[in-house]
């Protein structure tokens, strides 16, 4: 069966229902105001796509394909991301929810979060290599194994990230995210 290829379009307030169950490749094309909350979007591609301002919450991801995708304004809640296909996997957020999304075991070197609330968000064995967090909420985000070579959390706030479990070689931090990189000694920073 081929696939059906959509290419620059723009959908604007879809439901989950317009996209869901349909094997197609979404190239650049640009989603505004979607609810597509609770969708199945199970080997569905998106090639250069921009969401924004869209409602992502606990959508289903097995076998997406997810590449050179920017989320603006979205909701993204429970997202998990780890189930989605690896070739070319590329996502990036600006001015997002994350809260409790799973990136477990995923590659997604140079990413850009930027302004995004991201409790409790899943990092575990993820390779994060030269990612910025920018001006980022990670309260009880998950670091375990994870690979954060050159990564960025100058601007990040919130975080607990114990040095002797990931790879930090060359991340950047603040003088005020210092606690949260000493956090497992329980020890007093003052200053």
């Amino acid at each position: 069966m081929i696939s059906e290829i959509i290419e620059d379009e723009t959908f604007i307030k879809i439901t989950a229902d317009a996209i869901a169950g349909r094997k197609c490749t979404y190239e650049n094309c640009e989603f505004i105001n979607c609810d597509l909350s609770y969708a199945h979007l199970s080997g569905i591609v998106f090639i250069t796509c921009r969401f924004e301002g869209c409602n992502l919450s606990l959508i289903h991801l097995s076998d997406t394909g997810l590449q050179d995708i920017q989320f603006k304004d979205c909701k993204l809640s429970g997202a998990d991301f780890s189930k989605s296909c690896d070739f070319l996997f590329e996502v990036n957020f600006t001015n997002c929810i994350l809260d409790n999304a799973i990136f477990y075991k995923k590659k997604n070197k140079g990413a850009k979060f930027t302004d995004c609330s991201m409790v409790e968000t899943d990092f575990t064995w993820a390779d994060l290599s030269d990612v910025q967090f920018n001006n980022c909420n990670l309260n009880r985000a998950f670091f375990n194994r994870t690979i954060l070579k050159n990564a960025d959390f100058r601007t990040a706030y919130n975080f607990i990230i114990d040095p002797d479990i990931n790879t930090l070689k060359k991340a950047k931090f603040s003088v005020h995210g210092l606690p949260g990189l000493l956090a497992k000694y329980d020890i007093r920073i003052e200053g």
